[in-house]
């Protein structure tokens, strides 16, 4: 989830001139000055993305022996950063990336060290709500890597759109790197060493991130432009968002217990790993290409290849009960997650007034964890109900949801 941007309007400095001679769309992309520099700074960020869930998960259900409590904690964190991240992102928009993401990163990185000392002193159920709940300051580091691609690239459509499947790759990539670290952390180490690892990786890369100042998006002037919430498409828009969360909060959960249950609980974060590799190297072919048609349509039928893919986990799950196989069909599940990302969050940069665009932005990365939210405490839910396998049947439900969606929504919304 898994695993949420400024925009220009004064004295925004000139991208550099890109020559015709590299013809690969990712090299010309990285010859923007000081675009390798933030960028490495913001994969360090965002490498916890995918270790926090996991860890936390791993750490609590280890210690209380409940995955229903391990996904209703990390559900309440989610959903209390669904409900923050709007103020954070509007903050961001006011005062500067710079000034705003580093303390907010470090009253998120206190919420992880206190939710590891709650459960390693055997707190009470209520602390873990409470320490995870603080975490919801947690910056969105790719919303502000994005917004500085818009910045620099605000009259290059292709150009952005390469650089919006690289940052979608990235989230991906950070979420097929992020369960594996932190289940060897966690079962190689001490239960709590992923979410230790995580807090001090999220706390480095946002202050290597923010130390590069000359690609920074200037603090746009405020205006009067309508909320994010009321721009005609939105509200769809971002419902299908907050379904594809649930599928990705769900397989996280869902697939964590069904290796545990088969006693392979240490090759979980290997399994999830295989989604969102595939949606990594989907993201990367998606952003070489320049496709035709309107976003519109080509959301859905992303939307549409992803609801058949992820069918494809519950056939291996209940028919042959094998990890390895569940293994096998998470990769093919995965690619459709990423140009479904890409193409959301296109259409959100088009529709989203131009001073209001981290704040657009940053709504459609907190439907997302709302999504995850629901997604994560549902898989919990059902996995202890129905057992794990059967389990596998939420992402499927969340991913034809986010279908009925998109299509109602394709009928309704402008052309813009």
């Amino acid at each position: 989830m898994p695993h949420s941007p400024d925009s220009p309007l004064t004295a925004m400095p000139e991208a550099a001139p890109v020559s015709p001679g590299p013809r690969n769309p990712y090299v010309r992309l990285f010859a923007t000055p000081g675009a390798r520099a933030f960028t490495a700074g913001n994969l360090i960020a965002r490498l916890p993305m995918g270790m926090f869930s996991v860890s936390a998960v791993m750490m609590i259900a280890g210690s209380r022996g409940s995955y229903a409590l391990a996904g209703a904690v990390t559900a309440t964190g989610l959903a209390v950063t669904a409900l923050v991240a709007p103020w954070t992102a509007r903050l961001v928009d006011r005062h500067g990336q710079a000034r705003i993401a580093v303390p907010a990163t470090a009253i998120a990185a206190l919420g992880s060290l206190a939710l590891l000392l709650c459960v390693r002193h055997d707190a009470p159920d209520w602390t873990l709500f409470a320490a995870y709940a603080a975490t919801a300051t947690t910056p969105n580091t790719g919303g502000m890597s994005r917004a500085r691609w818009a910045h620099l690239h605000k009259d290059d459509p292709a150009t952005l759109h390469t650089a919006n499947s690289f940052e979608q790759a990235a989230d991906e990539l950070c979420f097929m790197l992020g369960p594996v670290l932190a289940a060897f952390l966690c079962t190689a180490l001490f239960p709590e060493a992923g979410t230790l690892t995580g807090a001090v990786l999220l706390l480095t890369g946002v202050l290597l991130f923010a130390a590069q100042r000359a690609t920074e998006p200037p603090v746009a002037p405020r205006s009067r432009a309508r909320s994010p919430l009321r721009v005609p498409g939105m509200p769809p828009l971002l419902a299908a968002f907050l379904a594809t969360g649930a599928v990705f909060g769900s397989m996280e959960v869902v697939t964590i217990a069904f290796a545990d249950d088969r006693g392979h609980r240490a090759a979980a974060g290997t399994v999830l790993a295989l989604q969102a590799a595939g949606s990594c190297v989907a993201g990367l072919l998606y952003g070489s290409l320049r496709p035709a048609g309107h976003p519109r349509a080509r959301l859905l039928l992303c939307v549409a290849a992803m609801a058949a893919l992820m069918s494809l986990p519950l056939l291996a799950a209940t028919i042959t009960g094998s990890l390895l196989a569940v293994a096998a069909s998470l990769l093919p599940a995965g690619m459709a997650t990423a140009p479904t990302m890409v193409t959301g969050m296109t259409l959100v940069q088009r529709r989203i007034p131009v001073d209001r665009l981290n704040e657009g932005m940053s709504l459609a990365v907190t439907a997302l964890l709302g999504g995850i939210a629901c997604g994560s405490a549902a898989g919990g839910w059902a996995v202890e109900r129905f057992g794990a396998a059967a389990g596998y049947a939420v992402p499927v439900a969340a991913a034809a949801l986010a279908l009925l969606i998109t299509a109602a929504g394709t009928t309704k919304a402008p052309l813009s």
